[in-house]
């Protein structure tokens, strides 16, 4: 088969091609060892990133997260590292390119999982794309972590919350992910709860409006004060107490919120305990009790 111009497309490709250092360039993983990663980068000469220029993370496992077959984009540091290869930094790309992808995980709310590689002074430190991140000790759960140092090593899922990159300023919060997933269950539960069941609760707060009761499960209700009691009342201290056991009917879940009712219960008990009123027997007969009538029926 006659040879074409088309079979010499990438060679041609590469020999108009110049490299200058500064230059970012991607290129295929052809080869990893303990000391450095080759590139093959399309190009006359192979590219080539040592151990110490690949990352920031201090934890980084080059044999465990580089392979054959991936593709890295890095800077050009010199175009002879005096073997014919060209030398790349991956942690200068890195520094360009991260910050705009950190930028894109905020804006899209992406989840990232991440290892807990550091201690320090209120809160832990990640690295995500290379770059060193700062979780506070208050993001870290849904409440706030006083020993930071049981996290080390652990894996988080996290946001970013601040990605500033003039201030190489990177905050990570695992807690507003928590939060989105209580309140997801929150919804779930509130969700399953069908209106018209009666429920005992502990009221755990009384507010001017009404009272809020502790259900069980995480799962709080409120009385309002039109729905506390059948006679009129100014405030539900009248009537209720913090800590006080009750029975309720919940009327309704719209919105993801309970509402209860103690006013229901006490009309059922009402029409429960109302006496039934007797029946008043009329006979169509005529009915004739006087002295003559009785004597007549009787013979002498």
């Amino acid at each position: 088969m006659a040879e074409t111009m088309e079979d010499y497309k990438e060679e041609l490709e590469a020999s108009f091609r110049k490299i200058n250092e500064g230059d970012m360039v991607s290129g295929t993983v052809i080869g990893v060892s303990e000391e450095e990663v080759t590139l093959d980068l399309k190009y006359y000469a192979q590219g080539i990133i040592k151990k110490e220029d690949l990352s920031n993370d201090p934890g980084f496992q080059m044999m465990e997260e580089i392979h054959p077959g991936d593709v890295i984009t890095a800077t050009v540091v010199k175009t002879d590292d005096g073997e014919g290869n060209i030398k790349l930094s991956k942690k200068e790309a890195n520094d360009i390119l991260a910050w705009e992808k950190l930028k894109a995980y905020m804006e899209d709310g992406t989840a990232i999982s991440v290892k807990v590689a550091g201690i320090v002074p209120s809160g832990v430190v990640a690295y995500v794309e290379g770059i060193r991140g700062f979780i506070p000790a208050s993001q870290l759960a849904l409440s706030y972590v006083e020993a930071t140092e049981e996290w080390l090593g652990r894996e988080v899922r996290v946001r970013a919350i601040t990605v500033d990159e003039s201030k190489k300023k990177l905050v990570l919060s695992a807690k507003v992910i928590l939060k989105e997933e209580e309140q997801e269950e929150h919804n779930r539960k509130v969700a399953a709860m069908v209106p018209g069941t009666v429920m005992e609760g502990t009221v755990e707060s009384l507010m001017p409006y009404g009272a809020f009761v502790d259900l069980g499960d995480g799962i709080s209700g409120l009385v309002h004060i039109s729905q506390i009691s059948q006679r009129r009342i100014g405030k539900p201290s009248e009537v209720l107490s913090v800590g006080q056991k009750v029975k309720v009917k919940v009327l309704n879940t719209n919105d993801n919120k309970v509402s209860l009712s103690m006013k229901a219960l006490e009309e059922e008990m009402v029409d429960t305990d109302r006496p039934k009123q007797v029946e008043e027997y009329i006979s169509h007969e005529n009915a004739s009790t006087n002295l003559g009538d009785l004597l007549a029926n009787i013979k002498l």
